[in-house]
Order: C-alpha cells, then sequence, then structure tokens
C-alpha cells in the first residue's frame, strides 16, 4: 500500500484529461462524460425492505482482483484511496505506472435497479401468463398485489439473479463511490447499512458484556449487528480477513419500472 501527500506530475497530468472514477459525475453539467449507465445489483429480503423504508443508503462489496491483473495498489493520492493495476509487471510500489480500477457498481451519478427474490403467481385476466408477487405483498397464504406485473417468467418462487429489468422496483442512483477496509466501517455508517433501529434498541438493553482485564464493553452496537449479517453472508471468517471493500453510497429516485426508460444499460463503462 502507496501513500503520497502531493500526486505525481504524470497523474496530474493524466488527470487533467482522465478523471479518477470517484472524480467523475456522470451529469448533463458534465458533457465530456458518458451517458449514465444502470447496472443490476443483488440485495437480500432484509436489506431490500430497508431500502423501502429508506434506512439503507449503503453497501459494502468486496474488491475483486480482476483475472488479467497479478496485484493491486491501493493508493491515495489527494482524493481518498483507491484501487490501481501495476501496468510495468513489477511487485507494488509508487512509480506512476499504476492504472486506476474501474468501478464494477458505476459511478457518481449512474443507476443501480434492485435485484430482489419474489413470486410468479396467477391472476385474474391473465390466463397462464405468470404475474409478479413481492414478499411484502403476501398475507399469510394469500397475496395482495398492487397491480398486475405480467412480467414474470415461470409460476412459482423466483431467485433474485432471475429478476428481469421490469420486474425490478427499486431504482438507486449512486451519490458516492470509495474504497476502504471492511473493518473501518463507523458506527454511522452501519447504520446507513440498514441496520435495524430496535433490533439495536433491544439488544442494548437486554445485555452487556465486561470481561475481566478488558477495557471495552461487549454492549451491541450498529457495527457489530453489521458484522454478523457480514459473516452470515460470507462466511465465518470473512470479517476477520478485514479486505479491502466498495462503499457505494447511494439514494432512491422512485419505482425502478417507471424511472428506467431512456437511460443505457450495461455491464461497462
Amino acid at each position: 500500500m502507496a501513500v503520497c501527500n502531493r500526486l505525481p506530475v504524470r497523474m496530474e497530468r493524466l488527470m487533467r484529461h482522465h478523471p479518477l472514477p470517484c472524480q467523475a459525475p456522470r451529469t448533463q453539467s458534465n458533457p465530456k462524460v458518458a451517458t449514465v449507465i444502470e447496472r443490476p445489483i443483488l440485495f437480500s429480503a432484509p436489506m431490500v425492505r430497508a431500502l423501502l423504508d429508506g434506512s439503507k443508503t449503503q453497501t459494502r462489496r468486496v474488491v475483486k482482483m480482476p483475472p488479467s491483473w497479478d496485484c493491486i495498489v491501493y493508493a491515495d493520492w489527494g482524493n481518498g484511496f483507491w484501487p490501481y493495476a501495476s501496468d510495468d509487471g513489477e511487485s507494488p510500489t509508487y512509480d506512476n505506472n499504476e492504472v486506476p480500477m474501474v468501478c464494477p457498481y458505476g459511478l457518481r451519478g449512474d443507476r443501480l435497479w434492485v435485484r430482489e427474490s419474489f413470486w410468479g403467481c396467477d391472476m385474474p385476466g391473465y390466463g397462464d401468463i405468470p404475474c409478479v408477487v413481492y414478499d411484502d405483498e403476501w398475507e399469510g397464504k394469500e397475496y395482495q398485489p398492487e397491480k398486475a406485473r405480467p412480467w414474470a417468467r415461470k409460476f412459482g418462487r423466483i431467485p433474485s439473479i432471475h429478476m428481469p429489468r421490469e420486474a425490478s422496483r427499486i431504482l438507486l442512483e449512486i451519490v458516492s463511490v470509495r474504497v476502504e477496509r471492511l473493518n473501518d466501517i463507523s458506527e454511522a455508517d452501519a447504520l446507513a447499512e440498514g441496520i435495524d433501529d430496535d433490533e439495536l434498541a433491544e439488544r442494548q438493553d437486554s445485555y452487556d458484556i465486561v470481561c475481566k482485564g478488558a477495557e471495552a464493553s461487549g454492549r451491541a452496537t450498529a457495527q457489530s449487528i453489521f458484522r454478523e449479517l457480514w459473516e452470515s453472508i460470507n462466511g465465518a471468517e470473512s470479517w476477520d480477513a478485514n479486505p479491502w471493500v466498495w462503499v457505494v453510497e447511494f439514494k432512491r429516485v422512485g419505482e425502478s419500472n417507471k424511472e428506467a426508460k431512456g437511460v443505457l444499460n450495461g455491464n461497462e463503462y
């Protein structure tokens, strides 16, 4: 990991024409930047509920090594850390030969349409065409969708990975992108990850743990609950591994299937 307080001359020249990913919002006021791009992103059912109630405004995803790269350099050249690849075939050094990684989730101003697990159900008037029903539209064994959505590909439970674009109801706009170590998450950012306030308050009221010779309390925090969530998804030792992660902050912009028209779809830019 290399750090320097001053941008190298080569990088200063480069950034005049090619801003770093975290610096280049895709907006109408920046005509030199390409059209806004949409990408799909998967969220679990609890996180979908947090998105719907507005409590989740961030997500963290592990930075993955591109297949063609041998190593990643995390460097701070004046605007926070960012991952780079060494393009000279040498070990990671601060030698002005690093190429910035493109965030796979997009840039500020890009959009993410949410994929969630859902149901394909029959509805009056649609015959054998399955209609989309979301989890929160079920009441016991009955479902009451807000409207008919004849976009499901089959009947029954359908995993989130198979949600078609037109069935997505949540559209997010990226506000900022950065990288950091997983364990560096703050209490405020853990709450922004959608940690349930009621669950946190209940745990804090229910117990505390103080061990002999320890200065720290074992009382529940948003960070500790986020750790449990992370490990439940990524494995028991995933928190201790403390990987570099993309921190994507976003805001909701409306119903996904209403806002999508005219926006470029793609996985790369």
